[in-house]
């Protein structure tokens, strides 16, 4: 039996979630089942028709309601969207306790902690429900020393501009 691995995409630059997507495609292509929960993604990949296509091998959730940016809701609409993103976290945890994939891919759950929904603590708890041989990839810009010490394996992504031409 493989052991399961927890991978962060991490940093200020572009290609987080298509570089877990890409992992995502790479683990249906073996038979496996890959389970993606988005967070704070707005309309994020679960209406796509695109992405429904790749039922049922690769399954895309959300459990938030609201189209906008979570920065710019108002309290009380924050309040009702930490509600969903709590249910979000629950499926995550039910995934887990049920093996329900080989690849749990949670997009920028690493946002939550940035806006003070959930504490590293509770992530921690959240992954300590992780079956040894699934494999997990959180997503996020900001990363912090409490974090990395959660992952077997952290990637930087950040964007790098050249100028080529003067």
């Amino acid at each position: 039996m493989k052991k399961g691995m927890i991978h962060i995409y991490s940093g200020d630059g572009h290609g987080k979630s298509p570089a877990a997507l890409g992992r995502a495609v790479q683990t249906a292509c073996k038979g496996e089942d890959v389970v993606i929960i988005q967070f704070l993604k707005g309309r994020g990949l679960a209406e796509s028709e695109f992405v429904k296509r790749l039922e049922p091998e690769i399954k895309i959730f959300r459990f938030e309601k609201s189209d906008e940016d979570f920065v710019h809701l108002s309290e009380e609409h924050k309040a009702e969207e930490c509600r969903n993103i709590r249910n979000g976290l629950n499926f995550a945890k039910k995934v887990m306790n049920t093996s329900e994939c080989s690849l749990l891919i949670m997009d920028e759950v690493l946002g939550l902690i940035d806006n003070g929904i959930i504490s590293v603590e509770e992530l921690k708890t959240l992954l300590s429900s992780k079956p040894e041989d699934m494999d997990i990839i959180m997503t996020g810009i900001t990363l912090n020393d409490e974090v990395c010490v959660l992952a077997d394996e952290v990637t930087k992504v950040e964007t790098m501009r050249f100028k080529i031409w003067e």
